[in-house]
């Protein structure tokens, strides 16, 4: 019989993964330890760690000798040191899709309001100030959309603008082109994508290939009316440059959910650009979202407490 593992788990999860486990694992939270270095003085007890935004460092990973998985309660892995986990036959998987709704939805939420100027048009109403012709917005239908990354949520915002006669066109060179809704097209290169998009949202991970990908020369490419979204990661996005493009008026507007720094500080030119809309890192984090990845991080745990390797594990040659 399988003995009882010790996972480690967020700070923050909705309890219906770690519930789920309950047969055959306790469970602790991180938010249990005072500091990191409490944390690295008794990591080598747990046999699985869930985690969110929180890093799974090499250090981390050194100290951890039961350690068998990492679960990440989300897509991005860009906060867990997947090279170092391999290294020690340690498994990494996450879970993609589970909150891609989520993230579409919102997507095309901060779309809409920047569009639309929402959230100026809300301010100047509760101080009285009325000017209708000052908050005129653009419709969506008949226009393009350009996905930056055409995975889970950027093939969810597709399906979604098609209620809206939007048609798409998308850079992804790791995207299976069978996979792609009916109104989304494939180009080769990001520069087509810009030149050929009205209006783009950013669904790409942050990666090395990506830091910064779309920069200057990829929104100076966009029609003056453009509004661009990111709820994926803040350096996908060159902030500096974004914030010149909102600046000088060369695209209309934003919709931004993500930063390089986070949360950004007060100071944040970013933040002074009004024709932008903020959220603060909650496009995949529903009700319904958390709910989806945390049973499924669960789920990783499970599956490896069982001696199988997850369908989602990013290095299994970690256990070739």
């Amino acid at each position: 019989m399988t003995r009882r593992w010790n996972v480690l788990l967020p700070p923050t999860i909705d309890p219906v993964g770690p519930e789920s486990l309950a047969d055959v694992a306790d469970c602790t939270s991180r938010a249990d330890y005072a500091d990191e270095e409490a944390l690295l003085a008794d990591v080598d007890r747990y046999d699985a760690i869930i985690t969110r935004t929180q890093p799974v460092s090499a250090e981390l990973i050194g100290a951890a000798d039961r350690l068998k998985v990492v679960a990440k309660h989300g897509a991005g892995v860009d906060n867990v040191d997947v090279e170092a986990a391999t290294d020690r036959g340690i498994l990494v998987a996450n879970t993609p899709g589970e909150n891609a709704n989520s993230v579409a939805e919102h997507a095309v939420t901060l779309l809409l309001a920047a569009k639309r100027n929402v959230v100026r048009a809300d301010r100047a109403t509760r101080k009285g100030d009325w000017r209708r012709a000052d908050f005129r917005g653009r419709d969506l239908f008949g226009r393009t959309l350009g996905l930056f990354g055409a995975g889970n949520a950027g093939r969810r915002v597709a399906t979604l603008l098609s209620g809206f006669g939007v048609s798409c066109v998308a850079y992804d060179p790791y995207v299976d082109p069978a996979d792609l809704p009916e109104n989304v097209s494939l180009v080769d290169e990001p520069t087509d994508l810009f030149e050929r998009a009205d209006d783009v949202s950013v669904h790409a991970p942050l990666t090395d290939e990506t830091y910064h990908a779309v920069g200057a020369a990829e929104i100076g490419a966009l029609p003056a009316d453009a509004v661009l979204v990111n709820t994926a990661r803040g350096g996908v996005v060159d902030e500096d440059a974004l914030v010149a493009a909102l600046r000088e008026e060369t695209i209309a507007g934003a919709g931004v959910d993500v930063y390089e720094t986070e949360p950004p500080e007060p100071d944040d030119p970013l933040l002074e650009c009004d024709s932008a809309v903020f959220t603060q890192h909650n496009a995949g984090v529903s009700v319904d979202a958390l709910e989806n990845m945390s049973r499924a991080a669960a789920g990783v745990v499970r599956t490896v407490h069982a001696g199988g390797v997850p369908e989602t594990t990013l290095n299994p040659e970690a256990v070739e």
